[in-house]
């Protein structure tokens, strides 16, 4: 397994899985090595053997789009872990969570703890995890802007507010770990914000 951050306190794997290019994430805590799963988009083989030897205790599910669940139903019956997932996402992801996830929840995983922070705009109850310096931020902000908020129940003005005033808040070192692609940090988006808004993306 490669880990793309690795410390004496944390460590992250990234999988780009699916026809979507998503990103799962293994989150695991370097001296316990009690790990969590975020986004178990698809591709439930590859998830779980970057998992083997790891004590999993939870599937993190940053938004209810069917592209970040595919795997979901799979992995959490192979491991017998609860998931979690904003209730206000339930209608669209068609199910409703073992656990529900609210704002300024604190997912403690082994010595290491990931924070909620509720990040509407994509989906209602679209969620980022932070575990400083790492922010893992679905599909609320990529490189380069926000995520889309094409459909009827999102909302752009919503999106930037929870990049700007959520988002923003953290500081410019935080590696942005998003739902596709490239990572990216605060500090680079910052200087763009107003731009975003001002397109309208």
């Amino acid at each position: 397994m490669t880990w793309i951050h690795d410390n004496e306190r944390v460590r992250i794997a990234k999988l780009a899985v699916g026809p979507y290019d998503n990103n799962a994430y293994v989150v695991a805590c370097a001296r316990t090595g009690r790990a969590a799963i975020v986004d178990a988009a698809a591709e439930a083989d590859r998830i779980l053997a970057t998992v083997e030897g790891l004590h999993v205790q939870c599937i993190l599910t940053t938004h209810g789009h069917m592209d970040h669940i595919q795997a979901l139903d799979q992995v959490k019956e192979e491991l017998g872990v609860p998931w979690y997932l904003h209730r206000a996402d339930t209608g669209i992801a068609g199910r409703s969570p073992d656990e529900p996830l609210e704002h300024d929840d604190e997912l403690v995983v082994g010595e290491i703890a990931l924070h909620a922070v509720h990040t509407p705009g994509h989906t209602p109850g679209s969620v980022s995890f932070v575990l400083e310096p790492v922010l893992f931020s679905g599909d609320t902000l990529f490189p380069g802007g926000p995520g889309a908020t094409r459909w009827e129940y999102s909302s752009f003005g919503q999106i930037m507010d929870s990049i700007e005033t959520r988002l923003m808040a953290l500081p410019d070192p935080t590696l942005v770990l998003p739902g596709h692609g490239a990572s990216t940090t605060i500090g680079v988006e910052r200087p763009e914000l107003e731009t975003w808004r001002d397109r309208g993306w």
